[in-house]
């Protein structure tokens, strides 16, 4: 087990370094005040946040309009009726779409693994009708589009997902995809997909040592140490615009030291880019991708 990352100071500017997570999750054994706690002792300026669980559209919306610089809600498409297939999900879909409240779009999951009690199995192929409804939806609303694929844990089904994905991303130009969790790929791939498509960018949660320590899944780690590793800091120097800051907490073990370790840890990740590009990362992408207001 990596120990704990405990916060320190690296330096004015890392310390007042805006944070936004761009993508986050809770459910109902998750009280909504404790986000907003949390956020505030870790310095994050602003979560994108979807619903979990038996969390409703409706509270996620609420929660944004309580806290309009703090949260932005985002449109809920997995659980059981996505899994399965449901018409459910199709008017589930249709009718946050329909609200106002809504200015962003959680991921789509393509390939998720089991995840013990908490999680089964899901593969759906992004030529799937509930991916195309997804996309759609996305598109219309420029929002990103964020495919969930774990490429390391898929194994030899890994390879035809990404293929497949690689035509949406050819098919959609105009259209902004942000793997999360790095999509659980290599350097060499993200590097490649870096290259050879220009509307690709990457969330990057889970990928940290922290995360790592908690999980038995294969995480794509960016870091050596308590720092981003060479080749890594070299990729996200050189495009700062195609990585995007999230945590993706879920649940209630999330959302407490697990979460401040993270925002910690990346704090002193960021501080050893150049200003620019840590800013980019932090926040400014986000708020370039979702038309958020600056900080």
């Amino acid at each position: 087990m990596a120990a704990c990352v405990v916060y320190r100071p690296l330096s004015a500017g890392a310390d007042t370094l805006p944070i936004i997570d761009a993508h986050s999750q809770f459910d109902g054994n998750v009280d909504p005040s404790r986000i907003i706690q949390l956020m505030g002792q870790a310095g994050v300026v602003q979560t994108i946040l979807s619903a979990r669980g038996r969390v409703s559209p409706e509270q996620v919306a609420a929660l944004a309009g309580q806290y309009p610089r703090r949260i932005v809600a985002a449109l809920r498409t997995k659980g059981g009726i996505y899994s399965k297939n449901k018409q459910k999900y199709y008017v589930q879909l249709s009718k946050q779409a329909a609200m106002p409240a809504f200015r962003a779009m959680a991921e789509v999951i393509m390939w998720h693994a089991a995840k013990g009690n908490k999680a089964d199995k899901v593969v759906v192929f992004p030529t799937d009708k509930r991916v195309s409804a997804a996309l759609a939806v996305a598109n219309a609303r420029k929002w990103p589009f964020i495919p969930h694929i774990e490429y390391a844990a898929a194994g030899a089904e890994g390879d035809p997902i990404l293929s497949a994905l690689e035509v949406l991303f050819d098919t959609y130009r105009d259209q902004t995809f942000l793997l999360i969790h790095m999509g659980q790929l290599p350097f060499d791939e993200v590097d490649r997909l870096i290259t050879t498509h220009r509307n690709v960018g990457f969330l990057v949660s889970h990928s940290n040592p922290v995360s790592i320590a908690k999980s038995a899944q294969p995480w794509t780690n960016l870091f050596d140490g308590d720092t981003l590793s060479p080749r890594w800091l070299t990729l996200m120097t050189r495009h700062p615009d195609r990585f995007v800051l999230n945590f993706d907490n879920v649940f209630a073990e999330h959302w407490g030291a697990f979460y401040l370790d993270q925002v910690a840890l990346w704090r002193k990740a960021l501080a050893g880019l150049p200003h620019d590009s840590a800013h980019m990362i932090a926040h400014r992408n986000a708020e370039r991708l979702w038309r958020l207001d600056p900080h």
